[in-house]
């Protein structure tokens, strides 16, 4: 968790709970190990919808210190939606939808595969919507936690027990990337 609070020198940092740690606006909160994992959370993280490049230069920074990386966003209201696997400072996959491709690199993993996620390539329109069926890119915004209980573990299914027993650390991201 240290290591992982460095690399994101976060400012003002100081331990919480989870329940004060996910309610607050701005500020990052970093979950102690949770089965190999540490989570960042908080509105504070460079989004992809907003500005995919500061989101990918924050990423490589991350993968550089720390090795293995990925993100997750699902926002069921816009559709957006966006996953990436990064090593060692290089992404291995990236995808990301803000009403159009705005990221999708490298190979589709065999979890998107089953999991029948819709990745279009740069340029593609998205498919025609229909009354009563069912759109693929909003239906990928359902899969997200899916992929990510495949590639490491989902949020949602964390133990209460083990969340009401730990803390983690909140603070400010201190610098732009």
């Amino acid at each position: 968790m240290l290591a992982v609070q460095a690399a994101l020198r976060l400012d003002k940092a100081r331990s919480c709970s989870w329940s004060e740690g996910l309610g607050r606006e701005q500020e990052l909160f970093v979950s102690p190990p949770l089965h190999g994992w540490i989570l960042v959370v908080g509105a504070g993280l460079p989004d992809p919808s907003d500005d995919v490049d500061k989101c990918y230069r924050f990423l490589m920074e991350l993968s550089r210190q720390l090795g293995h990386v990925q993100l997750f966003k699902a926002d069921p209201t816009l559709h957006d939606h966006a996953w990436a696997r990064l090593e060692g400072g290089r992404v291995v996959r990236a995808y990301a939808w803000a009403n159009g491709v705005i990221w999708n690199q490298g190979v589709m993993t065999k979890s998107e595969w089953a999991l029948d996620l819709r990745c279009l390539n740069y340029g593609d329109a998205p498919p025609v919507v229909a009354w009563g069926v069912n759109d693929r890119m909003a239906a990928n915004v359902e899969k997200v936690p899916l992929l990510a209980a495949q590639w490491s573990l989902n949020p949602a299914e964390l133990d209460a027990r083990l969340v009401e027993r730990s803390r983690g650390v909140i603070g400010w991201l201190a610098r732009d990337f």
